[in-house]
């Protein structure tokens, strides 16, 4: 907070006002012009950014603010010579703004706090086996860098062997994680293995970390529902409160016997105390809290209102491979004859899917000499891949192909078959095994303990479908699912008004993710679906969707809190002030205290 205050402009003027204030108060014992005269420099200082704000504001969105009340209350209380109310209420006003300035910035600081300690340079390795200290932001998709044992990842890249990475800075988790040859690593994590060339995938402004940037600032912009709704109501309620406060004043003058000082004066403590400060404060520094929470804890939530909303889901959609399961897949068995398995190996090269990633691994070291390259690969969403006259895909999509060896009747119960076609006859077979999450199955119990049902909806097979369904305990499951059946079920769910939740990671699952009312991907998902969803599970963890679901439920609790608390305090006030109980300084104290206490309340949620 300190720091806060000394390097900005806002910080030092209420510095200053402050100091003056005190000196106002020193002088107040004395009496006189001095006194007076440190009052309204204090005020100056204390007022000349809601000042600036109210009038910037009120001009571009042609409608009064908050800010202009407590300036008008301000100069109110100069005019009947209450210039110390009026410092004070100045104090305390910027005060609870300058804590949530604090509160934001707080907040987006817990991201780059994180984000700050990518390395700015990196060891690249020229052709002639030097190597040079090169900025990152100059590397290029090939160039190859050099990774010391203990170093920091400078970006995004491919290891030539293996290594253990610690990427606790990326998802929080603090075991490190053992790469084989050949994965993906990312800049930000440490190098806890023996030192590597890593081959670079990515440019700086790609990496996984300037996407978590971007996500966030993207985030910390889309404001809450709620907060809408309270920036809409918060314009006429002002609006009311201008309106109302000159006709209070004429009614005490005219028809209550006061005088017209005591009426301004009521006044003045009428617009102070009518202020929706805390209520506008209720919602924004909640939520920004709760952003930045997820996002240290391995979870990107897309904006304010998402965050809000995760919490109401009354369903739950799920992928299976890389959700459910690891998307580790092995090859257990395969019958496709040697030169179409070349071809197959090249087309599965072009896709990012883990069944084509666990088929390229299997079959490493190929020969594509005798390949025409110049053909281009189709991938077909929910089905497979083409080539000219070959597919790869699932059973299903060669359903009445002539099958002169039987491979249809090979599909081994439990495992993930693909199947090999040229011409429109299927020629092969590929069998693979995938594992079990873990984390999967404590999630989806805790997500039906909270009464929502999770339903897995796979592409795979109904052996497959209905082993994963049981052990990870889904409340029922959907086979042979393409990209539009996952479609149609989620607005079957929707028309029957239900929050419908999605959570997947293939290019088959984009619709499905853009179509739910929370789209949720996984990290290691493809770009696409990534930016379709609306949260992002940097590690691909189910749990840690659980852990944002009840952040979800405790900012949602908080709102509530705040909303009750600020409205409760108003009403008080102004009950109190129209029976002629309340003082200005006394009002400003306990209106003002609410906005801090408020924003304090919202700050719980960085923990």
């Amino acid at each position: 907070m300190l720091k806060f205050l000394s390097n900005t402009r806002s910080g030092q003027f209420l510095v200053i006002g402050v100091f003056f204030t005190i000196i106002g108060f020193i002088l107040n014992t004395m009496g006189g012009f001095y006194s007076s005269l440190s009052f309204y420099v204090a005020i100056s200082f204390l007022g000349f950014f809601s000042a600036k704000k109210a009038v910037t504001e009120t001009i571009h969105s042609k409608a009064p603010n908050v800010d202009l009340l407590m300036v008008l209350a301000a100069l109110g209380a100069c005019l009947i010579h209450y210039e110390s109310e009026g410092a004070v209420l100045l104090f305390i006003f910027a005060g609870s703004e300058a804590l949530e300035s604090y509160a934001t910035n707080k907040s987006k600081s817990a991201i780059s706090e994180l984000l700050s300690h990518v390395p700015s340079t990196a060891q690249l390795l020229k052709d002639n086996d030097e190597v040079s200290e090169v900025p990152t932001e100059l590397l290029k998709v090939g160039d190859v860098v050099v990774v010391s044992k203990g170093a920091q990842i400078p970006i995004d890249g491919y290891s030539d062997r293996k290594t253990q990475i610690n990427e606790s800075s990326l998802t929080g988790e603090s075991m490190p994680v053992e790469k084989e040859k050949g994965a993906e690593v990312f800049s930000g994590t440490f190098n806890e293995g023996n030192a590597f060339h890593l081959e670079v995938n990515k440019t700086s402004d790609q990496t996984v970390f300037s996407n978590i940037i971007r996500m966030v600032e993207e985030a910390q912009k889309s404001p809450s529902k709620i907060s809408k709704i309270i920036d809409r109501f918060e314009t006429k309620y002002v609006l009311v409160v201008l309106i109302m406060v000159p006709l209070f004043i004429a009614s005490l003058y005219y028809f209550n016997g006061y005088s017209f000082e005591e009426a301004f004066y009521r006044g003045m403590v009428l617009l102070t105390v009518a202020s929706p400060c805390a209520l506008v404060a209720s919602a924004t520094p909640a939520t920004l809290s709760a952003i930045s929470n997820g996002a240290k804890n391995g979870v990107l939530v897309k904006g304010g209102a998402a965050m809000e909303s995760l919490n109401t889901m009354d369903i739950l959609y799920s992928d299976k491979t890389g959700t459910l399961t690891f998307g580790d897949f092995r090859v257990l068995n395969y019958e496709v004859p040697e030169d179409i398995l070349n071809e197959v190996v090249y087309m599965e090269q072009q896709s990012n899917h883990p069944i084509a990633n666990a088929i390229v691994a299997a079959f490493e070291n190929r020969n594509f000499t005798d390949i025409d390259t110049s053909e281009p690969v189709e991938e077909i969403a929910g089905q497979g891949v083409r080539k000219g006259a070959i597919e790869i895909g699932k059973p299903s999509t060669f359903i009445g192909y002539p099958d002169k060896n039987y491979y249809l009747d090979k599909v081994v119960e439990e495992n993930t078959t693909i199947f090999v076609a040229k011409s429109n006859e299927i020629v092969g077979y590929i069998s693979l095994s995938d594992e079990i999450r873990y984390e999967a199955i404590e999630a989806v119990a805790g997500f039906q303990k909270e009464g929502i049902q999770v339903v897995l909806l796979t592409g795979d097979n109904e052996m497959v479908a209905s082993k994963v369904a049981k052990e990870v305990k889904v409340n029922d499951y959907v086979a042979n699912c393409l990209p539009e059946d996952k479609i149609k079920h989620i607005l079957k769910s929707q028309r029957n008004k239900k929050v419908v939740g999605m959570v997947g990671d293939g290019i088959n699952d984009a619709p499905a993710l853009a179509n739910a009312d929370i789209g949720i991907a996984m990290g290691s998902g493809s770009s696409v679906a990534i930016e379709s969803a609306d949260v992002v599970i940097v590690k691909n963890d189910l749990a840690k969707l659980l852990y944002s679901y009840h952040l979800s439920k405790r900012l949602n609790r908080i709102i509530k809190q705040n909303i009750f608390f600020s409205v409760s305090v108003i009403i008080l006030l102004m009950i109190l002030n129209l029976l002629g109980y309340l003082d200005l300084p006394v009002g400003v104290v306990f209106h003002e205290g609410s906005t801090i206490l408020v924003i304090l309340n919202g700050l719980r949620l960085l923990r």
